[in-house]
């Protein structure tokens, strides 16, 4: 039997940017992009590892925040990459919807890019090598996709599962039955007989059971107390604005945190204060805890 990594090539990023999958073959595919700021580190990663880019044969999204599709323009301006996406994402994506990657509401640009293929939960994606098979998994975002490969049993999963921590869930983006969604998902996967998982961040999962039911504990915990959820939205969410922007001066901070559509929807939503109120405990809470 051909051994996984015969057929992929998992390479861990630092945080926040995404990790990628190389999966080889006649026809290879790289699964998700990073940022468009490491397309260089992308670039020179597939040709260590015996791919150079304009040798890709296709680029699928597991889903189009800008830590994972962020790579996406570049590598279609330079190389004319087709890139496949879940149907959903794939329309506001090409109709250059406001709502697209979240970019606006979370004040992440990303650079424009096209869909050329879009995908739903069935499909199947051959390298030649390997057959990827799509798996519809919203939670994260509606149009969230997981690839599983039957023969060697390995689960590309994006943000749906990792190895020690949970995506953060987006109710106002992406519906008020997000958490719900994330659990079935985690359901669907759990039903998957999987030999390596190859999640969007941090490492590898070695004990894929142990992280679908970690995550499913959190999720459910969410459910029963919802400012949980918001609390690491907003941790997260602002994490990513300071690694990719870098610092803010103190004298920013406040100006910047106001100015973000995220930051107004989980204060009156989340927490039910308005935005002015929110800051000093979101300050504190992350200098206790972290993001």
């Amino acid at each position: 039997m051909t051994d996984a990594a015969d057929r992929m090539v998992f390479f861990e990023r630092e945080y926040p940017s995404a990790n990628v999958v190389l999966v080889r073959g006649d026809r290879p595919v790289l699964v998700d992009t990073g940022f468009g700021s490491d397309l260089r580190a992308t670039e020179r990663l597939l040709r260590e590892a015996g791919v150079s880019p304009e040798h890709l044969h296709l680029v699928v999204n597991t889903h189009y925040h800008c830590d994972h599709a962020g790579g996406n323009g570049g590598l279609q301006r330079r190389y004319e990459l087709p890139i496949a996406a879940h149907r959903w994402e794939a329309d506001l994506v090409n109709r250059r919807d406001r709502e697209a990657c979240s970019a606006e509401w979370l004040n992440q640009p990303i650079e424009p890019y096209e869909v050329s293929f879009a995908l739903s939960g069935g499909d199947e994606i051959q390298t030649g090598a390997a057959t990827l098979r799509v798996l519809h998994t919203p939670g994260h975002t509606l149009g969230h996709v997981s690839l599983y490969e039957t023969e060697t049993k390995t689960l590309i999963c994006g943000d749906a599962v990792h190895a020690d921590d949970v995506a953060w869930i987006n109710p106002f983006r992406e519906g008020a039955g997000a958490i719900q969604r994330a659990l079935e998902s985690l359901d669907e996967l759990a039903r998957l007989s999987v030999r390596q998982a190859y999640s969007g961040h941090g490492s590898e999962i070695e004990d894929f059971g142990a992280a679908v039911a970690a995550a499913r504990s959190r999720y459910t915990k969410w459910l029963e107390d919802p400012e949980k959820s918001a609390w690491h939205g907003c941790k997260r969410i602002f994490a990513y604005a300071l690694m990719i922007g870098g610092d803010l001066p103190a004298e920013e901070v406040r100006p910047y945190l106001l100015g973000c559509p995220w930051f107004a929807d989980y204060s009156r939503h989340g927490f039910g204060i308005e935005p002015e109120d929110l800051v000093e405990p979101l300050l504190s809470e992350m200098l206790r805890y972290g993001p």
